[in-house]
C-alpha cells in the first residue's frame, strides 16, 4: 500500500511539492493566470470548452485547472499532496467561490482503483507531475484510462540527459535527507544559478532581467519556485522523447504536438486518443 504523503516525506522519499507552490500563489496575478491560458490555448484543442472536460493529473499549485476553467472546461483536480489541494482549493476559493464545474480531491496517480472511478475527459493534462510518483512507468500507463475516445492527453517529463540526470537525482537525495542536507543543497545552487545566469547574460550582451521576463511568460510561473522544484523534486525519474512517443503509440495514440528541451527540464508532449 502507497504511504501517505507526510510519512513519504519525513522519510526523505518525497519533496513538499505543495508547500513550494503555497509560496508560489502568493505572487500569482492576472498576468500570470492570463499566460497560463494561452499556454493551454497553444497546445490544446480548448474550441467549445464549455461543453468539454478538463482533468489536472497533480495540479500542484492550481494555476492549469485555473485557467481550464477560466476557458470554460468543466474541471477535475486531483493531487497527492494535501498542501496542493489547499493550494488548488485557495484559488478556487478566490476566482470560482462553490462553482459545482470545478471539483477537486485527494488522491495518487499510482491507485488504479481511484483513477479508474473517475471516468474519461476530453482533455487530460499532466504538467511535471508524473515523474515524481515513484513510478513513472505505472502513472504515465493509468492516466491513459483518463482519456475519452479522441480526447487529449498533455504529459511533460524530465528529459533523459545520462550522467547529468544521475547527478541531479543524487542532488535530490541529498535535500530531501534532511534539513541539513536542503540547507547545503540551496546554499550551493540558488547562488549558482543566479551567477551563472546573470553572467551569461552579461557576456551576451543581454539584459539580465529579460530573462526572467521571458521565463514568465513561457507557463506563468516563476523562475525561483521552478528553481526549488527541480532542486529538491523527489522521487525522480526521467526519459527520452522516443521512449514516450512509442509508449503511447503502442497503446493507439497519435503525437500531435511536441516541444523538446534538448537539456535539462521537460519535454511536453501532446496525444490524441483514436476512436
Amino acid at each position: 500500500m502507497e504511504k501517505k504523503f507526510e510519512q513519504q516525506v519525513q522519510d526523505g522519499e518525497k519533496f513538499e511539492f505543495g508547500k513550494n507552490w503555497q509560496a508560489f500563489i502568493s505572487t500569482l496575478n492576472d498576468e500570470k493566470i492570463e499566460i497560463a491560458c494561452e499556454t493551454l490555448r497553444k497546445n490544446l484543442d480548448c474550441n467549445n470548452a464549455n461543453e468539454r472536460t478538463f482533468i489536472d493529473v497533480g495540479s500542484g499549485s492550481g494555476l492549469f485547472s485555473l485557467a481550464a476553467r477560466k476557458l470554460g472546461f468543466k474541471v477535475f483536480s486531483f493531487d497527492f499532496d494535501q498542501q496542493s489541494i489547499e493550494c488548488t482549493k485557495k484559488l478556487k476559493q478566490l476566482y470560482f467561490n462553490n462553482d459545482p464545474a470545478w471539483e477537486i480531491t485527494e488522491g495518487s496517480a499510482l491507485d488504479k482503483n481511484f483513477v479508474d472511478s473517475l471516468g474519461t475527459y476530453d482533455i487530460v493534462y499532466s504538467w511535471g507531475v508524473l515523474h515524481h510518483t515513484g513510478n513513472m512507468w505505472l502513472a504515465l500507463e493509468h492516466v491513459i484510462h483518463l482519456v475519452k475516445p479522441n480526447g487529449q492527453l498533455f504529459v511533460a517529463i524530465y528529459n533523459d540527459e545520462g550522467w547529468q540526470s544521475d547527478f541531479w537525482l543524487a542532488v535530490k537525495k541529498r535535500y530531501n535527507k534532511n534539513i541539513v542536507g536542503k540547507l547545503f543543497i540551496l546554499m550551493i545552487f540558488i547562488p549558482f544559478f543566479s551567477i551563472t545566469y546573470f553572467l551569461m547574460d552579461i557576456l551576451r550582451l543581454k539584459n539580465p532581467y529579460t530573462r526572467y521576463q521571458i521565463y514568465k511568460k513561457n507557463r506563468g510561473m516563476a523562475m525561483y519556485y521552478d528553481w526549488i522544484d527541480w532542486i529538491g523534486g523527489f522521487p525522480f525519474e526521467v526519459a527520452t522523447t522516443a521512449e514516450l512517443f512509442n509508449f503511447y503509440l503502442s497503446k493507439g495514440f497519435t503525437l500531435t504536438h511536441l516541444h523538446t528541451t534538448n537539456r535539462l527540464g521537460c519535454n511536453e508532449l501532446v496525444f490524441k486518443r483514436g476512436h
